[in-house]
């Protein structure tokens, strides 16, 4: 049986840094992120992604964030693996919470949902997630 959990998160910290560079082609860049969440999960993230970056704004990327915090009450750790893109000032993604990672009450915790915000708004947020 899966649940469904809703809410937002705001970015508190935002570090990109380029790490390799080509004229004409996108940067790839390295995303340091720190993080809120609110509502139905409740606090904090951490996040390293890498991302493709173009010249007008666009880009893709891939990550990985440990969540500290709750879901449903439940305290604990777990790690979500994010996919997703930049377009039109409009940041899109999906994730999934890593098997195994959760740790705690969160232990054996399993779930998977998306994100999607303006660039510079919080996001809203869904996971559907269930317990092994």
């Amino acid at each position: 049986m899966t649940t469904k959990a809703v809410g937002t998160i705001t970015v508190h910290t935002y570090s990109p840094e380029a790490y390799d560079t080509v004229a004409g082609g996108p940067d790839l860049v390295r995303v340091h992120v720190e993080e809120s969440f609110a509502g139905d999960i409740v606090g904090t993230g951490t996040a390293t992604f890498l991302q493709t970056a173009q010249a007008d704004g666009a880009a893709s990327f891939v990550g990985v964030e440990r969540v500290r915090g709750s879901v449903a009450g439940k305290e604990g750790t777990f790690v979500l693996q994010d996919a997703g893109t930049v377009a039109d000032g409009v940041v899109d993604g999906s994730w999934f919470v890593v098997p195994g990672s959760g740790t705690g009450e969160l232990a054996g915790l399993r779930g998977t949902g998306g994100f999607r915000a303006n660039l510079g708004a919080d996001a809203t947020i869904e996971v559907d997630y269930w317990f092994e």
